[in-house]
């Protein structure tokens, strides 16, 4: 392996997202040949004897997973209220993180890695890889005024969000795409237009769709999908 920065490293060996990672080296918890190195920028490879809270790190194998999410089922690695997670649903001998985060009660696709350069294409504002919701709203009539504010843009608290491509399926049915990663962003767009989401779910992250994977069910990502989703964030431009 060519060197490279470390904040990279520890991404690519499964430790973190590359952000993540600058924020763990800022800490002081990773050492490089015995010392404590706080730049991310330092040039190391596996011969430099990188540590993180005093373990070894190496290059591990890339692996993606997709998981079609339960409801209920919260989007971290481990929960302090002991609720399941999403990691404990795709067993696995690497240190899998989720890629982005569904709500509890939002269904669907969500991505699971150790690849954290991916993780941060993939979820970073800057690439704006688009994800597409299916939601049964409520009332069910949507007016034309609504669908237009929704594909012209929002005024939420935390300011307006960017255009969502919006389908009507059938009276209570939407299908909404959107480029943006705010928290719970979908449910409150359809609220600031009147509707409440009764059910959720994430259907298509990028050109990777749900498909027929089944409520709770993983499958490992070909290289073939993986190579689409890096394509995919290095070629959407920021708007």
């Amino acid at each position: 392996m060519l060197a490279v920065r470390l904040a990279k490293y520890l991404a690519h060996s499964g430790v973190a997202s590359r952000r993540a990672a600058e924020r763990l080296i800022a800490e002081g918890r990773v050492t490089v040949a015995g010392e404590v190195v706080t730049d991310p920028a330092r040039d190391v490879d596996e011969t430099s004897g990188v540590r993180f809270e005093g373990e070894p790190v190496g290059v591990e194998s890339r692996e993606v997973f997709a998981l079609n999410k339960p409801a209920g089922v919260v989007s971290t690695a481990r929960d302090t209220h002991g609720r399941p997670t999403v990691v404990s649903l795709v067993p696995s001998e690497r240190r899998l993180y989720p890629v982005g985060r569904l709500d509890a009660d939002t269904t669907g696709l969500i991505l699971l890695t150790n690849d954290g350069e991916l993780a941060n294409q993939l979820t970073h504002p800057r690439y704006e890889v688009p994800k597409t919701y299916v939601a049964s709203v409520v009332p069910e009539g949507v007016p034309e005024r609504a669908l237009r504010a929704l594909r012209e843009g929002v005024e939420l608290d935390d300011g307006l969000t960017s255009p969502a491509l919006v389908r009507l399926v059938r009276p209570g049915l939407l299908e909404i795409t959107i480029s943006e990663g705010r928290k719970r962003q979908v449910r409150r767009m359809l609220e600031a237009v009147g509707h409440r989401a009764v059910a959720l779910e994430r259907v298509a992250f990028g050109p990777l769709r749900l498909g027929r994977l089944a409520r709770g069910e993983h499958r490992r990502l070909s290289a073939a999908e993986i190579e689409r989703l890096r394509k995919a964030a290095a070629t959407i431009p920021r708007s």
